[in-house]
């Protein structure tokens, strides 16, 4: 909670989430600096900006992106370091060493860094990002522990929104199946209607999904060139009738 003219920055935590987007970190200042981390599709993307000057000469926004997949419910660890223009930017062991953009070294934060979210400003820097929804731990920024200080209300606490010093574990179990194996569940005669929702991720852009045997036909789920396929087949003993749905595309990854 001071205005902070920053040339050296350290910043680590540990997350874990089952969401896709979200805002782990932000600051921003006057002058048009910023820095923020955020989830953007599963992917981490970090977002600095040293100073830009008015007349477009110098333009300091710089945005370096890493992992995937990172909305699976796992802890990762990340951290930060800046000195001047050279950063150094580590997701779970794997860094990246990128320089800013632009000609200024110091990082100009008003009053505010805040962990978790975005507070409303008023600034287009926003841009109606989501907050992050999940646990982190182990916050430290510049040597101080900021998870002990909040747990221990040393930090303005009245900007806080529903935030709990706990991680309410998934109960979800995700199954994983190779080329041979398939998971085979008995089916339920005498029933006209059928209901299947399951989330899958997957490298492959082909593969069989679900097939059942109706009363009257088979109900195929399926992966073809990276898009779902829906094959319904329903036989009578006047004919046999095919129905396919499609949707989506590019869908592994």
């Amino acid at each position: 909670m001071k205005k902070m003219k920053i040339i050296k920055d350290v910043i680590a935590l540990r997350f874990k989430t089952s969401e896709s987007e979200g805002v782990i970190l932000h600051g921003e200042g006057q002058q048009g600096d910023y820095i923020t981390l955020e989830l953007r599709k599963a992917r981490l993307l970090l977002q600095i900006n040293l100073g830009s000057n008015q007349y477009g000469s110098i333009l300091g926004h710089t945005s370096v992106t890493t992992g995937s997949l990172l909305d699976d419910n796992h802890w990762h660890s990340v951290v930060i370091e800046r000195y001047r223009r050279n950063v150094n930017f580590t997701l779970d062991r794997h860094t990246q060493h990128f320089r800013t953009n632009g000609e200024f070294d110091h990082l100009d934060l008003d009053y505010e860094l805040s962990f978790g979210g975005m507070p409303y400003s008023g600034k287009p820097v926003g841009g109606g990002r989501k907050n992050f929804k999940g646990c982190m731990e182990s916050i430290n920024y510049n040597g101080d522990n900021i998870t002990d200080l909040a747990r221990r209300k040393k930090l303005d606490t009245s900007s806080f929104r529903n935030l709990s010093f706990s991680c309410v574990e998934t109960h979800t179990f995700p199954v994983f199946f190779n080329a041979t194996s398939f998971l085979q569940l008995p089916g339920r005669a005498n029933h006209n209607t059928i209901s299947v929702s399951f989330q899958f991720r997957t490298w492959n852009p082909d593969g069989l999904l679900l097939f059942g045997n109706l009363d009257d036909g088979t109900l195929e789920i399926s992966l073809d060139d990276s898009k779902v396929v829906v094959h319904i087949n329903v036989t009578t003993a006047a004919s046999n009738n095919r129905v396919d749905l499609l949707s989506g595309e590019f869908i592994h990854k």
